[in-house]
């Protein structure tokens, strides 16, 4: 599908090297929305000083060597030097009918596909997931579907909390209990939270157990057999309610995406060797430490990446290390997104910046932290319980699900659903209006958690794009037809034919953008942008009663065509679409 944005910058750059000679081919032709055109190249405005002339006359010299066969309809120069481009409404036609003929609604796949890991999620074993855990997931994988579905090979890595210091107090806790506490099928997660609590309140209050724990430990990164057997108990209880929040959600990771820091263990000291032998971390107060340049403190001494601790013992810095080493001389990655809270900035800069000092990372593997903010609460703080606690994900959700059944029941349907579908559509219009006012809001910017604004019908919620596509669905049973079975011609004859047309063209650059920037938001904006002017189009096109064949046929091709980008891009989202609503 091509951005109309790249197809004029394409003719204008043309035209300067036409009108100014071919050192101009590769002047930004500054293409700009316009309110007097459908778009203007502003390109005339910094290049007048260049040329020594008046910016409107060098306007001018680009129009008149602007080849506008096939797909503008109108030049116009205005006030300094503007050059306003109209599209021609056969051109925007043919590129919609060419969507809708394609499966792919003819966004192209990426001209270089790459390797990209995603890191996303990274709950700890034995807790349960709490609000923090939302953005970190949903916006994960979003960013993974993104750019899957523009070719590129996307390893999906859920990096859980499963090894440490904590796992010596929970094992000896289990052992205390007995392994049925919580190894049985139905052991709930209020269960394992209130065993991690139990365990941690024997390690601060009995030195007994604390010593056993301690003992623990080292047992377990030893490769005891048996403790590594107990430890496996814990670790599978928290995969099994893992997954039950990722199937409410309906996000893509799986059991085979965990990789967690257990995983790369054997690869901390060859890692701090290679660095020690390289020169980068040397021994500072007893530790192994790396000081990337750049990087100080208050007073301005050098600040460590702290590589070896100097009990011997390693931290977070040289698992991430450690995995860095592995995706590149492993796994061969591109790219690595780490999709990590805010306040891990700093620490993803300086490892980022130590892989870099040891070759691991270059011009032709990029690591980037995908930076996510505080989910904040209706009165402007971190989104807490009423008692000040952490709030669980698990009864956030239920709770969604709770209000959006509410909400559902209060409006008009065109038909009456049984207990089972209304209760599917309410699961699903639950979590789409979770996982929507998420991923409509930047995802390195704070948000306010209101359930009244999320679960509304009406403004950009995901409510309202639910219903948009069900009410397009709903045309079509009307009309005893299936969106497959509108093929058009599509043909533009009313402006909201014609705005509609344009928006579904931009598709493909939306998505190319959002995947480059590992920023969601800026798909979600866009399908509420097309089903904003879907609404004006439905207001003032009827689609079964148009005046004649050649107008129905062509405006349920548009219905369908918009169907198609909509169920497209909030599959892309993760937000489910509800055949009937």
């Amino acid at each position: 599908m091509p951005d109309p944005q790249l197809v004029l910058a394409a003719r204008v750059q043309a035209a300067l090297s036409a009108a100014f000679g071919p050192s101009y081919a590769d002047t930004d032709p500054v293409i700009r929305p316009s309110q007097f055109a459908d778009l203007q190249a502003n390109v005339a405005l910094p290049l007048a000083k260049k040329l020594g002339r008046k910016p409107r006359d060098v306007a001018e010299e680009i129009a008149a060597h602007l080849d506008t066969a096939g797909v503008v309809s109108q030049v116009q120069v205005s006030g300094p030097g503007f050059i306003n481009l109209t599209l021609s409404d056969g051109w925007i036609a043919g590129e919609a009918q060419r969507a809708l003929e394609d499966e792919r609604l003819a966004v192209p796949l990426a001209d270089k596909p790459q390797k990209v890991v995603v890191e996303y999620s990274s709950p700890n074993v034995a807790k349960e997931m709490h609000v923090g855990h939302l953005r970190t997931t949903i916006v994960g994988d979003a960013i993974a579907r993104i750019l899957a579905f523009l070719g590129h090979e996307v390893v999906r890595d859920n990096h859980v909390g499963d090894w440490g210091t904590p796992f010596g107090m929970l094992i000896e806790h289990l052992l205390d209990l007995g392994e049925d506490a919580a190894a049985r099928d139905d052991s709930s997660v209020s269960d394992l939270t209130a065993f991690y609590q139990a365990a941690r309140e024997k390690f601060d209050g009995d030195e007994a157990f604390a010593d056993r724990s301690r003992r623990r430990v080292v047992a377990l990164q030893a490769g005891d057999a048996e403790t590594l057997r107990l430890w496996n108990v814990l670790v599978e209880v928290s995969k099994r309610y893992f997954n039950s929040v990722y199937g409410r959600l309906g996000v893509t990771l799986t059991d085979d995406d965990i990789k967690g820091e257990s995983y790369y263990n054997d690869l901390l000291a060859p890692t701090a060797r290679e660095l020690e032998d390289k020169g980068i971390a040397v021994i500072s107060d007893g530790a192994l430490c790396a000081f990337p340049p750049g990087f100080t403190g208050r007073e301005g001494e050098p600040l460590p990446v702290i590589i070896r601790k100097s009990d011997g013992g390693y931290n977070y810095s040289t698992t991430d290390l450690a995995t860095i080493r592995y995706r590149v001389d492993t796994e061969h990655v591109d790219r690595m997104i780490y999709v990590v809270g805010a306040p891990q900035s700093l620490h993803f800069q300086m490892v980022f910046a130590v892989a870099r000092m040891a070759g691991w990372l270059n011009d032709e593997v990029k690591a980037e932290h995908a930076q996510i903010g505080n989910v904040l609460g209706t009165d402007g703080k971190i989104l807490r319980t009423r008692a000040g606690g952490t709030v669980k994900l698990s009864e956030l959700l239920d709770e969604a699900v709770e209000r959006a059944g509410a909400v559902f029941d209060e409006i008009q349907h065109d038909e009456p659903f049984d207990d089972a579908t209304r209760a599917e559509i309410v699961q699903a219009v639950g979590m789409g209006a979770v996982k929507y006012a998420d991923l409509s809001v930047a995802r390195d910017s704070e948000y306010t958690f209101d359930f009244d604004r999320m679960i509304s019908f009406n403004g950009k919620t995901g409510p309202y794009l639910q219903y948009a596509t069900a009410r397009i669905r709903s045309i079509f049973r009307k009309g005893g037809l299936s969106p497959e079975d509108a093929t058009g011609p599509i043909t533009l004859a009313h402006p909201a034919e014609r705005a509609l047309a344009l928006e579904l063209l931009g598709f493909g650059a939306v998505l190319k953008q959002a995947g480059e920037t590992a920023e969601p938001h800026r798909l979600a904006s866009y399908v509420y942008s097309v089903a904003d002017v879907y609404t004006t189009f439905y207001e003032n096109c009827p689609v079964l009663k148009a005046p004649d064949e050649q107008t129905r046929a062509s405006r349920l091709a548009l219905c369908a065509a918009t169907l198609r980008t909509l169920v497209t891009g909030l599959g892309l989202l993760g937000v489910p679409t509800p055949e009937r609503m």
